[in-house]
């Protein structure tokens, strides 16, 4: 499984230790204070007991959001490392297989088939990987003793009104060490806002159901603002002498206004309208790879806020839907 940690590196070194904190409370207070206030947001007591029946804390889960690396990777180590001949020989089956879905999923909310593939093969290599946590029980460690408590409580309440309406059993409820669920690796508060019944089976299971997987995603970007029709954008080549100083998604320009100054589809034609509003994104500078980004760009990035990640979707998309 690809961490929502891991795609969220940027050129510039990034270092998240464990802050420094009071020692918490017991477990066991804290499980009470827990159930007082879920029983208040409305969740059923049972729920609640079947949920939190043998929890404790997990201390790979203490370990693992402690030892969060300090690390610098320029995207081309990264796109080495994510955007690799067998995902997309991966991506082109797992397409194949799923094709009526995604078409399905595309007609429904305009968003195109290979950047949901494109997402779902990042998140859990195409439902392979999606994390061996007890979601409640590593949701429970953070908010109980980790260094951002208050955003994994709440993220724990969201856990359990899943559980609640009767979406997944607990024991099923896995994920990551963070709490990220199922094949999209939603959190619970994005599962909440996103994941819909794309099936038709009365649950939305992002676990096992390839249609409510591809379905959620495809809902996410579209509110998300995902436009249909558009392209994210395409990889292209700079001219000699190019401005450095105008690249990045805030430099926004008709995409032909980038034409007249020299810049030029790496392959192919333009994928928009001269009018197009685009920007230049090179993540590595003017020396590497260089790349002209739309709208759903930034749609894509709403999903994870990295260009890395964004970029990397949209490339692997591009591969495994032709």
């Amino acid at each position: 499984m690809l961490s929502r940690r891991l795609v969220l590196s940027a050129p510039i070194p990034v270092l998240l230790p464990a802050a420094a904190q009071a020692a918490p409370g017991s477990f066991q207070d804290f499980l009470v204070s827990l159930r007082a206030e879920a029983r208040k947001a409305g969740i059923a007591a049972a729920t609640l007991d079947r949920a939190l029946a043998g929890i404790k804390p997990n201390q790979a889960v203490i370990d693992r959001d402690r030892k969060q690396p300090e690390f610098s990777m320029t995207w081309a180590r990264y796109r080495t490392l994510l955007v690799t001949d067998k995902r997309i020989d991966e991506g082109r089956a797992a397409v194949a297989q799923n094709r009526a879905i995604l078409q399905k999923v595309q007609d429904q909310y305009g968003v195109a088939a290979g950047v949901v593939a494109g997402i779902w093969g990042l998140e859990s290599s195409f439902g392979k990987e999606t994390g061996n946590f007890n979601v409640i029980e590593a949701l429970a460690t953070l908010a109980w003793e980790g260094r951002r408590a208050s955003f994994f409580r709440g993220e724990l309440i969201a856990a359990l009104k899943i559980l609640d309406h009767g979406d997944i059993a607990p024991g099923k409820m896995m994920g990551s060490y963070a709490g990220a669920m199922g094949q999209p690796q939603f959190m619970p508060s994005s599962y909440l806002r996103y994941a819909v019944d794309f099936e038709g089976h009365g649950k939305r299971d992002i676990w096992t159901s390839k249609a409510d997987v591809l379905g959620s995603i495809g809902n996410y970007l579209a509110k998300s603002g995902w436009r249909g029709g558009e392209a994210w954008g395409q990889p292209v080549t700079l001219p000699a002498g190019f401005d450095a100083t105008a690249i990045g998604r805030d430099t926004k320009r008709p995409l032909g206004d980038w034409a007249k100054a020299g810049v030029r589809p790496a392959s192919g034609p333009w994928r928009a309208g001269s009018d197009t509003a685009a920007a230049i994104v090179a993540p590595d500078g003017v020396a590497g790879e260089a790349f002209i980004v739309h709208a759903n760009f930034n749609a894509i990035r709403r999903y994870n806020p990295s260009d890395y990640y964004a970029l990397a979707v949209s490339l692997i998309g591009d591969r495994v839907v032709g």
